[in-house]
């Protein structure tokens, strides 16, 4: 099955399609580029016989120092029609970069966008609701990127902000 995604992804999208690069993983793995991530994911998706339906999981790498672009956004799609056949496709984006979103595709990459958002700094172009989801609004910096200090920045400022907050509800009816 994966010879015939990649023959199909070759004569379709092949202008979208990255170099590909080793990696370790037991998953089929395709690279494309930011702008064709949409008309990729869509295509697989909709194709009759290969019907990835499913988005799995959608997350971030950090490459600090290792790869240039420093990050990589990585989706894992599954087709049930076909076993639960999974692939996995890699965007390698820039710091600073937006990626196109995939709400429109899938709605369910609503919050995933928003944790790597969050966790990594990486915007999506197009989200319906680019906040933080998981770090209060006023975090400062991204926690999982590999230049994050490891006791991070200092939280005062978080306890001053939660302190008042709670005093002005405790007043205010």
């Amino acid at each position: 099955m994966n010879e015939s995604i990649q023959t199909f992804l070759d004569s379709q999208f092949g202008h979208f399609l990255a170099p590909k690069r080793e990696i370790n993983t037991n998953l089929y793995c395709i690279f494309v580029k930011p702008e064709g991530i949409v008309p990729v994911v869509k295509a697989l998706k909709e194709h009759p016989t290969f019907a990835f339906q499913y988005l799995n999981d959608l997350t971030a790498i950090d490459w600090l120092g290792k790869h240039n672009p420093r990050f990589e956004v990585v989706y894992i799609l599954r087709s049930p029609k076909n076993g639960h056949h999974r692939i996995q496709i890699r965007l390698a984006v820039e710091e600073g970069e937006m990626v196109p979103s995939l709400t429109s595709v899938f709605i369910g990459a609503n919050w995933p966008e928003r944790e790597v958002f969050d966790l990594f700094g990486i915007p999506f172009a197009n989200h319906p609701k680019l906040e933080r989801i998981l770090m209060p609004d006023n975090f400062v910096g991204h926690p999982l990127r590999k230049d994050y200090p490891l006791e991070g920045p200092g939280q005062d400022y978080l306890i001053q902000d939660l302190l008042t907050l709670h005093v002005k509800e405790d007043i205010e009816p």
